[in-house]
């Protein structure tokens, strides 16, 4: 490697200023990958001989650049380009899609369309759809509470009297677990995250439905672990591939929906959870299981949790589908043994519960226009999926099953379509779509689309629908 002389920018340079350049020229040349990480870099002699610099100068700045974590000095050795990871880009894991099937890009055409735009594929009711009137008495009766409340940080585990509520509200489900067994977190996201750092490290397997609620897959990547996947079926996962899996990739966290499946809307049966139960027991396997669609169902599916006691099942859910996206709030019952190392990890990550939310959620739970919400609610989205499955059987697509609640339908569209392809024009058109691949570890869900139905209404989207299809060419 040829150095060249180290060039002032003017005559009558002060030695700081000859430091920095070289300084400047050796990480030019590391960012160029001349220097690649863990090559050695020139002696002190040598590199001030051909930079025509003192050896101070070099010294000095060799030193700055051990300080600063750029080179690494090795008594004895010398001086070494820093063995530094490449940033981590969660869209270069995995395979590479196109991004109109990418999770990310679904999330985000969703979150950024205004309030008017118009997003079947999204996974939230419209706001006009939520306890607005209940959140706002919520909010009146907290201008009205102690300065800690409003101001101060929340214990670690959260708000007890939210706890109680949630172990109470766990029970009707045949879920027994005592407040000390309950967390709260920001969202049934940071649930999993802090779940992900206390039971896995980089590059342990983690298994998950095929089709999933795709933000599942994307915070796994983030935590670098492998993920398999299982086909889901009407009735749960495919015990005789769940078992195959279980066997060969020896995953060490399931990942899951029992209560209504995202994106399927299917739900658990008793004897795939016995099943689940008792494989996941035989593999050493600890299960997550995601309860966020609880408050839509008229009757309440088997969950895991119920029949494992919490202990290899951890529980999770949070308010943001049926109260408020905004007051971010969401909760894990676990086993005893785990609620320490969760606390630590929270307070590592977030310090402090948030205070504020955990009120706001509780007011607005304990109070009897909640129920009451539910109640109109749940029939809302019955007449929605019937509306909506009625129009789509109209343009030849079909649900896979007809869900017992909930607000998505997975359908297949006209044979030889491609999702993606109808998102794409349905994009055009501002309208934005969720194709079957992005929920489909396996890119198995080419001809599936994920619909929910509170936001399937508008008849425009119907008319964008048939005539994308007109146009799209069936693929052999």
């Amino acid at each position: 490697m040829v150095w060249r002389t180290v060039r002032m920018s003017e005559p009558g340079t002060t030695s700081p200023t000859r430091v920095a350049i070289v300084m400047a020229v050796i990480k030019q040349r590391i960012a160029g990958r001349s220097l690649t990480p863990g090559a050695k870099l020139p002696s002190v002699r040598g590199l001030a001989a051909t930079s025509k610099v003192s050896t101070s100068t070099v010294v000095d700045a060799y030193e700055r650049l051990v300080a600063e974590g750029t080179i690494l000095s090795r008594p004895g050795s010398g001086f070494y380009v820093a063995n530094h990871a490449a940033p981590f880009t969660l869209s270069e894991v995995g395979p590479r899609l196109d991004r109109a099937i990418d999770p990310f890009w679904v999330s985000r055409q969703s979150l950024e369309t205004g309030d008017t735009g118009l997003k079947p594929g999204c996974g939230w009711l419209p706001p006009s759809w939520l306890p607005e009137e209940g959140v706002r008495k919520s909010l009146r009766t907290l201008t009205r509470a102690d300065a800690p409340v409003l101001l101060a940080y929340g214990s670690p585990l959260g708000l007890p009297p939210l706890r109680n509520l949630i172990a109470r509200r766990m029970a009707d489900r045949g879920i027994e677990a005592s407040p000390e067994q309950i967390i709260l977190t920001e969202s049934g996201i940071q649930a999993i995250d802090l779940l992900c750092r206390l039971l896995i490290e980089p590059g342990d397997t983690v298994l998950v439905d095929d089709p999933c609620y795709f933000n599942f897959n994307a915070l796994l990547r983030a935590h670098r672990a492998k993920i398999v996947s299982v086909p889901y079926t009407a009735t749960g996962p495919d015990i005789e591939a769940f078992a195959e899996v279980l066997k060969e990739h020896k995953p060490r966290l399931y990942v899951t929906n029992s209560g209504i499946q995202n994106p399927t809307g299917a739900t658990l049966s008793p004897v795939v959870a016995h099943r689940v139960l008792k494989l996941a027991d035989q593999h050493d396997l600890t299960i997550i299981e995601d309860d966020i669609f609880a408050d839509f169902e008229h009757t309440p599916a088997p969950r895991l949790a119920a029949f494992d006691g919490l202990d290899r099942v951890i529980h999770i859910g949070s308010f943001s589908k049926t109260l408020s996206a905004s007051a971010r709030c969401g909760f894990i019952a676990a086993k005893s043994e785990w609620i320490d190392g969760l606390t630590d990890l929270k307070i590592a990550t977030s310090f402090g519960g948030g205070r504020l939310s955990a009120e706001l959620v509780l007011n607005v739970l304990s109070d009897g226009g909640y129920r009451k919400h539910l109640e109109i609610l749940r029939g809302r989205l019955s007449r929605a999926m019937f509306d909506v499955t009625t129009r789509l059987k109209d343009l030849g697509i079909v649900p896979w099953l007809q869900p017992q609640a909930g607000m998505f339908l997975w359908c297949s569209l006209p044979d030889g379509i491609d999702a993606a392809d109808i998102a794409r024009a349905a994009l055009e058109k501002d309208i934005v779509m969720a194709p079957g691949n992005a929920f489909s570890l396996s890119q198995t869900a080419t001809n599936f689309m994920r619909f929910n139905v509170s936001q399937t209404l508008d008849p425009y989207i119907y008319d964008v629908l048939r005539e994308s299809l007109k146009r799209a060419k069936p693929k052999v």
